[in-house]
């Protein structure tokens, strides 16, 4: 198995009208462990986190990173930085709605693909042509992939992981006010440039955003998990530099100091996915933490209205932030177990 970091010109495809790029981190299997149709998987991480996120051993009651897990099982596992994310190019947050953050994205993986068409992406790492190409991503992740599968048509399947093609909205503990977050259109802008927020009212009117790290703890992580370790993950969330184009010298690896703001607002707005969700034309998995964003898991299926496949898995002992559960593992079982009828399927 080996590990390495690359970075992606995505400057044409962003069409931001600047430079941009996007990093993402490569792990590669033994190539005899390779099934005879390799299995490449593209993994999107959620708001606040990076790459990260799937390749380092996350703190917690569990062990193991997901990445590496894969590539023991024979995948190529390629963890993605969006823009605005990690080691990819920074930029203003209002050049940051869905449209070029995906499309950069597209375009990144295109580039891997190619490489690894030619034998290129890494010394003596054999051809891999005519791969089965999978789609995860987590939180702001899976709104990410849902929206580059509906568009560019580019993988044989996707996982949602921790992400509603409904309604995203991050739960609290019963008995305490919900919360009340900004609802940002797929038109974010007003002819005055403003971003447009449809429900400013209840906004203003809700408790201050610097209480919603905390009170997110209980959806976020499992009761499980150590207390100081959620309450160091959603401090650390909270002050996610969603306006600042900067980094600072203390964030965890599997951490994002920034963020796409817009498009990270976008992600909650009911609806938000629809057209591009009801256009996906391959299997999809559906898998959540029992305590995650998604008020009705067993509706999600509906929105795949062209998929021939939709798996549902709610996943015990687990909140949002999968990969730092106890039951990590059983999660990522599910996914080897679906990316297995993903090939089955697509080989017919």
């Amino acid at each position: 198995m080996q590990q390495f970091d690359l970075t992606i010109d995505v400057t044409s495809a962003a069409n931001l009208g600047e430079p941009a790029h996007v990093a993402v981190r490569v792990v590669l299997p033994d190539p005899a462990a390779m099934a005879p149709r390799p299995v490449v998987c593209f993994g999107k991480p959620g708001g606040g986190y990076s790459k990260g996120y799937y390749t380092e051993d996350l703190p917690g009651p569990a062990k193991g990173a997901q990445a590496a897990w894969h590539a023991a099982r024979g995948w190529i596992f390629v963890a993605i930085d969006h823009l605005g994310v990690g080691d990819s190019s920074l930029h203003s947050p209002e050049k940051l709605p869905f449209v070029p953050v995906v499309a950069g994205n597209n375009a990144a993986e295109q580039e891997v693909l190619r490489r690894l068409g030619e034998g290129t992406l890494a010394p003596a790492f054999p051809k891999v042509a005519n791969p089965l190409k999978l789609g995860i991503g987590q939180s702001m992740g899976g709104y990410a992939t849902i929206l580059q599968q509906g568009r560019y048509h580019g993988y044989d399947g996707i996982g949602v992981l921790g992400y509603s093609a409904i309604h995203t909205h991050p739960p609290v503990r019963p008995g305490e006010p919900p919360i009340v977050k900004p609802l940002i259109p797929r038109d974010p802008f007003a002819p005055t440039g403003e971003l447009v927020v449809l429900n400013a009212e209840q906004v203003a009117a809700a408790p201050g955003s610097d209480e919603d790290g905390p009170r997110m703890a209980w959806g976020f992580h499992w009761d499980d998990v150590p207390a100081d370790l959620q309450k160091m993950d959603l401090l650390r969330f909270q002050q996610s530099r969603i306006a600042r184009n900067t980094r600072s010298d203390d964030c965890p690896a599997w951490g994002s100091d920034t963020f796409p703001g817009v498009m990270a607002g976008q992600t909650l707005c009911p609806g938000a996915v629809t057209p591009e969700a009801a256009a996906v034309r391959v299997p999809v998995l559906c898998a959540m933490g029992e305590r995650d964003v998604i008020a009705d898991p067993w509706a999600e299926p509906r929105a795949f209205k062209c998929s021939p496949s939709v798996d549902l898995f709610v996943c015990p002992r687990m909140g949002h932030m999968h990969n730092f559960a106890s039951t990590r593992e059983l999660f990522w079982e599910k996914i080897d177990l679906w990316g297995r009828w993903v090939g089955i399927q697509a080989g017919r």
